[in-house]
């Protein structure tokens, strides 16, 4: 007999409220294992998520399970299963990050020879082997960032929760943590990464949540948010102006610019269109290209439904 693997994360109208001010409304998910993106801007909820899924708060209303652990029966059973990567600056500055990290080893329950040499292992994965024994006061914002991310995985754990992981990076150190981001998914390690910059969830993760001010806005895989909408460049030589001029005659706004035309489209059936036009005109088709539609476009198109 198969067994199916639970979910990463099942959420039931999960409400938290504080005096004056409801972080959390109501909010009902379901998330398959692997890499996902928890996204809104500072302030939708997202941190407060994460603490009630460590257990740490408890909600108004609602329930959470995790890995298929009921969170307000087992929290400490589902902890030991989160590995946990904080946004605030948290790090002893007169500790070295094998210290650090070996600790972390150690509470969650490792031998020390073992925490060790875990924590050898997991400093060298995230790119600080040469700097594991030099204290952490005098790492770079990176630098420090990795020293976190290490922490958070030397438990071996099912699930990370990653609070702005590229938080103060330069452009450099933002790739590189995406990358390591990336790799744990090679692993087998499930990751909900919570970040305000939907760039970082389109470049890595394979499904997404969009919250603003505590509502759910959507949920759904990463590829499936991302429609062929938007902006075509067609290249049909000498004869835009006839391209243009069809596609006026079937409803398509189009412009001729420096040899290009430009035509706005909304989902399969315009580009239908598009193609039969040019068809039927015996158009010399060059080029055609198309722009797949940003997580920012879809999160201020629902989010804007909503309001």
């Amino acid at each position: 007999m198969v067994v199916l693997a639970s979910p990463l994360l099942r959420i039931d109208r999960l409400t938290k409220r504080y005096p004056g001010v409801t972080a959390l409304d109501g909010l009902t998910i379901e998330l398959p294992r692997g890499l996902v993106g928890l996204v809104g801007a500072n302030g939708a909820g997202k941190t407060t998520m994460f603490r009630m899924l460590l257990g740490i708060s408890k909600p108004t209303e609602g329930s959470i399970e995790v890995c298929g652990i009921d969170v307000a029966k087992d929290p400490i059973g589902v902890r030991s299963r989160l590995g946990y990567m904080p946004e605030h600056d948290c790090l002893p500055l007169d500790q070295t990050a094998a210290d650090v990290v070996s600790t972390f080893g150690e509470l969650s329950g490792l031998p020390a020879r073992a925490a060790r040499q875990r924590a050898s292992d997991i400093l060298d994965l995230v790119g600080l082997d040469e700097a594991r024994f030099r204290p952490i006061g005098g790492f770079s914002t990176g630098m420090r960032q990795r020293t976190k991310l290490a922490q958070a995985l030397v438990g071996d754990p099912e699930l990370v929760l990653l609070d702005e992981p590229t938080a103060g990076l330069d452009p450099l150190g933002r790739e590189e943590m995406l990358a390591l981001v990336a790799r744990l998914g090679t692993f087998g390690i499930s990751v909900i990464m919570a970040t305000h910059l939907l760039d970082d969830v389109q470049q890595v993760c394979d499904h997404v949540v969009m919250i603003d001010a505590g509502r759910l806005v959507v949920s759904g895989g990463t590829d499936s948010l991302l429609e062929r909408t938007g902006l075509v460049t067609v290249d049909v030589g000498v004869r835009g102006d006839e391209l243009v001029a069809g596609l006026v005659l079937v409803g398509l706004a189009a412009v001729a610019e420096d040899g290009l035309v430009e035509v706005t489209v909304e989902g399969n059936h315009q580009m239908d269109l598009l193609r039969d036009v040019i068809a039927e005109r015996g158009l010399p088709l060059y080029r055609l290209s198309t722009r797949l539609t940003s997580l920012d476009e879809v999160f201020l198109r629902l989010a804007g439904t909503q309001s």
